[in-house]
């Protein structure tokens, strides 16, 4: 089943949802990651989208 996009409340904005291609996507665009390079920074951190920006503003890929 898809997630329903017309549901948007921000809930879930603290996470990265690895398993949606389209978060994945989003965040791997935003600090300049290919999609392997931020699925192994989301398996080495979790998926707190703060802690992954933390990470990947100190390696430089902004």
């Amino acid at each position: 089943m898809s997630d329903d996009k017309s549901r948007r409340d921000g809930r879930d904005r603290s996470r990265v949802a690895a398993d949606e291609d389209y978060e994945l996507d989003y965040f791997a665009e935003r600090h300049g990651l290919t999609r392997d390079e931020a699925r192994a920074l989301i398996e080495k951190h979790g998926n707190s989208r703060d802690v992954l920006d933390g990470d990947a503003a100190r390696q430089g890929r902004r």
